[in-house]
């Protein structure tokens, strides 16, 4: 198994909670795809912010998430951007520390039922982009 840092949306654009769970969901599903490639995934947006853990809308316990996770992410082996439901401001920091530490970054989508969520963002590329 190799280490992979996942990168997905998290935070609503507007304080949506449908549209956070949805992320959450899909962050899950994202996931599970990199188990099946007998891959080892970390989404630190999943981990940090369970109940208890910190609160996202606290902007510096939203800043103190991102940076563990992106130190997390010095680890792995490659990052892999799930990209259907479009790039939020923490994926873009974490695209952005894994080109600076030369990770790897990947593209992937897992295509429908996630790209027809969100028309006009993404459409169905196949599985990899």
């Amino acid at each position: 198994m190799i280490k992979i840092l996942v990168e997905s949306p998290f935070k609503s654009k507007n304080g949506n909670e449908e549209e956070e769970e949805h992320n959450v969901k899909y962050a899950r599903a994202a996931m599970k795809d990199c188990f099946k490639r007998g891959e080892a995934p970390f989404a630190s947006h999943l981990l940090y912010t369970q109940e208890g853990i910190l609160d996202d809308s606290v902007p510096e316990e939203r800043k103190l998430g991102i940076e563990a996770g992106l130190l997390w992410g010095a680890e792995a082996q490659k990052t892999m951007v799930y990209a259907d439901l479009g790039l939020s401001s923490g994926m873009k920091k974490g695209i952005k520390r894994a080109k600076d530490e030369g990770r790897p970054v990947y593209y992937c989508y897992l295509g429908a039922p996630w790209s027809d969520c969100m028309p006009g963002i993404w459409s169905n590329m196949g599985r990899w982009m």
